[in-house]
């Protein structure tokens, strides 16, 4: 359960966040506009490139996708509106990043070929090359899951802690009532032996 006095705070952070994925979408939108105009070694730069960038949003997506749960249920709607754009959008250019990325023949120039002639040498290359690329996406996958449970159990902590404040708090309440009681049953019980008295000498 989210700290209510944390929502005003959600609410900025999910504005923060939004605007800086703006503009990682901006420049993202860029590199990729780039891409097609490059070939060989200047592509795969490119690309490279755009692909941080394309982590970095996916980031922002996650940190995002945490906040709002702060955001008051009266503007929430809004935001998960805004936010499944970002989604959509966001998806919609690692789509085409991966398109641009397929064109192995603008990525290795004149270095690529369909002819069955090609040498065993580059073949081999060739193979290297892209089973890097796969070995670098994969982790980067494992990468971003792994920021995503730890901003998971970020946010479970902070619902944790937010709820044991309050256990406190009712439990402090709890135990001065209980004192007060006491002090009333107290002062009961000596009312009471001074009637006795008082009567025992009448």
């Amino acid at each position: 359960m989210a700290n209510p006095l944390d929502t005003d705070a959600g609410s900025e952070l999910f504005g923060s966040y939004e605007a800086e994925l703006k503009l990682v979408q901006a420049d993202l939108n860029q590199k990729l506009e780039q891409i097609p105009e490059l070939s060989g070694e200047p592509r795969k730069a490119a690309v490279r490139q755009a692909e941080r960038a394309l982590d970095e949003a996916n980031e922002l997506l996650d940190q995002m996708r945490i906040e709002k749960q702060n955001i008051p249920s009266s503007t929430r709607s809004k935001t998960n509106q805004r936010f499944r754009n970002f989604e959509t959008d966001i998806d919609s250019l690692k789509r085409k990043l991966k398109s641009l990325s397929s064109d192995r023949k603008a990525l290795f120039g004149n270095r690529y070929t369909d002819d069955p002639s090609t040498t065993d040498d580059q073949l081999e290359q060739r193979q290297q090359l892209l089973s890097g690329t796969d070995r670098l996406d994969r982790s980067s996958q494992r990468l971003r899951e792994s920021q995503r449970i730890a901003l998971e159990t970020e946010d479970i902590g902070r619902g944790t802690l937010a709820d044991l404040h309050t256990q406190r708090e009712t439990i402090q309440h709890t135990r001065a009532g209980l004192l007060e009681s006491e002090g009333y049953v107290e002062r009961s019980v000596k009312t009471l032996r001074g009637m006795a008295r008082w009567l025992q000498i009448g």
